[in-house]
């Protein structure tokens, strides 16, 4: 049977295996929903025939059968207690997809509104004004996917002239084999507020499933957001995500990536710096091997003038795994005055670990300054020699170094605990991979 041929397959199964959601009350959110499914429709999964997709092969995927969850598993906070972030006590908690409110913590305050989408309430109005409006789904299936089958989800509101001095988490914790879930995040920063928003996947098991997430982050004028994505699934397991951020004037959007888990896994990032003044640092660290596969794509789209963007990306590869960046900046006609710079590096641990990566500048403004690169190499053997020359192994030399290069955006991160988690993560990755 044709790659194709598996990919049409395997959407039909996974649309029957799906039960719509309950019919909301709210009648734009069903036109939303049935849009997305007519989208589905329509699409195929993607192959390695599709430019956007030819490094990445996912039909490892599309053979298998994922079954919606049927009874969400009864989890206790002491089960979970390890995934808390001392410095977040505001956490909004779905598990395999569904809201567990009996294991969220603290309640919300300084105006800021946290909460499900499925009970949004008196939000409603608000939510209908963004949700589906950045993360397209015309020509993307899996965010049609989890837009035809959007129910539970994460909403929060921070009112304008409110900074939001405690972290928000969500946390989103997988807990059944050959399960398919569509964690979904809406994120609305009114204008001159600030806050930090930790978006965590994690898993309690080792076996196979598919996590389909999407997020929309929409900063008003002179808003700040940061924004801390973790990926640390089950080895065994998919994760495809689709996140869209819309920028007005003089916003600052500051992500920072980790991807460590997953089978494979695929991060679209998408930042539409929609005003003029606006500003974005898009950071990232993917950390695998055995035969994991990480592909990141970004675009930063310089819409209107005097945008400033900064990307660092990096890559640190072991094993058989395989990486992939590619990461698009446009400046369009008439974004004069924009500052963007872009970086990929990418460390190969081993001779069959590979990296494709395909930094991208598209330039239509002629008063700009833009700069991007790429390197591709191993661990420097005279750094090797002189820490060994300093009484090392050479194998804590090169673990020494590996997680030097790692800890580089893992330092970024602004939260203690957090930190060091990572730092401990990183250090027993590299240690593995050596």
């Amino acid at each position: 049977m044709s790659v194709a041929a598996i990919a049409g397959s395997y959407l039909e199964s996974l649309l029957r295996g799906q039960h719509s959601p309950p019919a909301s009350p709210l009648a734009w959110l069903n036109r939303l929903r049935a849009a997305a499914v007519d989208r589905v429709g329509a699409l195929t999964v993607p192959t390695t025939r599709d430019e956007e997709w030819r490094f990445t092969d996912i039909s490892p995927l599309a053979r298998l059968t994922f079954q919606p969850v049927s009874v969400a598993a009864r989890l206790r906070p002491e089960d979970i207690a390890h995934f808390y972030i001392d410095e977040a006590p505001l956490r909004l908690v779905f598990v395999d997809g569904v809201h567990a409110p009996e294991l969220s913590g603290a309640t919300a305050d300084n105006g800021i509104i946290v909460g499900n989408l499925a009970a949004a309430g008196v939000h409603a109005a608000a939510i209908e004004r963004h949700l589906g409006h950045y993360a397209e789904f015309n020509d993307n299936v899996f965010a049609a996917l989890n837009t035809a089958f959007l129910h539970d989800g994460a909403f929060v509101i921070v009112p304008a002239n409110t900074r939001v001095a405690t972290p928000v988490h969500l946390l989103f914790i997988a807990t059944q084999k050959e399960a398919v879930s569509y964690p979904r995040c809406l994120v609305l920063a009114e204008r001159s507020s600030e806050v930090t928003i930790i978006e965590d996947f994690v898993t309690l098991q080792e076996a196979a499933y598919f996590t389909n997430a999407v997020s929309e982050i929409a900063l008003g004028d002179n808003a700040r957001v940061t924004h801390l994505r973790l990926q640390r699934e089950s080895g065994a397991a998919f994760h495809i995500a689709n996140c869209a951020v819309a920028l007005a004037a003089a916003s600052d959007y500051r992500s920072i990536s980790v991807a460590l888990g997953a089978r494979i896994s695929r991060l679209n990032v998408n930042v539409l710096q929609a005003a003029e003044g606006a500003q974005c640092t898009v950071d990232g660290l993917a950390l695998i091997d055995g035969s994991q596969l990480a592909d990141t794509h970004t675009m930063i789209d310089h819409a209107k003038a005097h945008g400033v963007s900064r990307q660092l990306h990096k890559c640190i590869v072991g094993g058989a795994a395989h990486a992939v960046f590619n990461g698009k900046i446009k400046v369009r006609a008439g974004a004069q005055r924009t500052d963007s710079a872009q970086s990929n590096r990418n460390l190969l641990l081993t001779g069959r670990a590979q990296v494709d990566t395909k930094p991208q500048l598209e330039i239509f403004a002629d008063d700009v300054k833009c700069a991007h690169g790429a390197t591709v190499g191993q661990l420097d053997a005279e750094e090797v020699f002189y820490l060994k020359s300093r009484g090392m192994s050479d194998k804590a030399a090169r673990n020494l170094l590996t997680y030097a290069f790692g800890a580089e955006i893992i330092d970024r991160i602004p939260l203690a605990s957090l930190r060091a988690r990572l730092e401990k993560a990183v250090l027993e990755r590299t240690a593995d991979a050596l």
